[in-house]
């Protein structure tokens, strides 16, 4: 889910070296739910329990140095190990979360609650529809998706780690009912309108460790 934002809403909650990314002379702020399965160290297998759960974050997109990427406001997630050791070793804002996901035919319902403050909360039950034609480096899909970094702060010290996937297989989506409360906790009010939705099935990720960049 992603609608256009003012950059300088966002401009006072990420660090002053970060450039916000913007598109059509806007910046963009998304909501992400979905789903991973067997997430897992490399050279470990997975194990269950630990391996599968679900997650939602709240994200915008940036550049540092010229090179793309994604700031994370928040990550809320269903396993407490990955909580930690995101926290841990990404230093990224994860909290604890019961999260909810039904599926009936094409249609998805999905809710949140976080058991941490600051409190938070979403429910959205959507519609998978057509797949998209493969995104074009000069459009809006390929700016919001195929991002192949992320960027975090620690000790006022910037972290950069490479994503590696695939292209998103991007389908349209229509929501028909959408509640969220994410958005509150950084000072930010949720937008009226209604969202830009893609919907993607499963690809296989590779994140790669912290590196120092700034």
């Amino acid at each position: 889910m992603h609608w256009r934002i003012d950059a300088r809403l966002l401009r006072p909650l990420i660090p002053a070296p970060v450039a916000i990314d913007e598109f059509d002379d806007s910046a963009w702020i998304a909501v992400v739910p979905f789903t991973m399965w067997g997430t897992r160290p490399y050279l470990f297998p997975a194990v269950p329990y630990f391996s599968s759960m679900h997650e939602l974050n709240v994200r915008t997109y940036v550049t540092f140095n010229s090179v793309p990427g994604v700031w994370f406001f928040s990550l809320d997630c269903t396993s407490r190990a990955a909580v930690l050791g995101a926290r841990t070793f990404y230093h990224l804002p994860y909290y604890n979360a019961n999260i909810e996901l039904a599926q009936n035919g094409d249609q998805l319902d999905y809710e949140l609650r976080r058991k941490e403050k600051p409190v938070a909360g979403f429910h959205a039950v959507w519609k998978i529809g057509e797949d998209l034609p493969r995104s074009e480096p000069d459009s809006l899909e390929f700016f919001l998706t195929e991002r192949y970094c992320l960027y975090s702060e620690h000790r006022e010290k910037l972290y950069r780690a490479d994503i590696h996937h695939p292209m998103w297989p991007l389908q349209k989506a229509e929501v028909s009912s959408f509640e969220s409360t994410m958005l509150e906790p950084l000072g930010l009010a949720s937008p009226a309108e209604t969202p830009l939705l893609h919907y993607a099935e499963s690809i296989d990720v590779d994140i790669w460790s912290l590196q120092r960049v700034g």
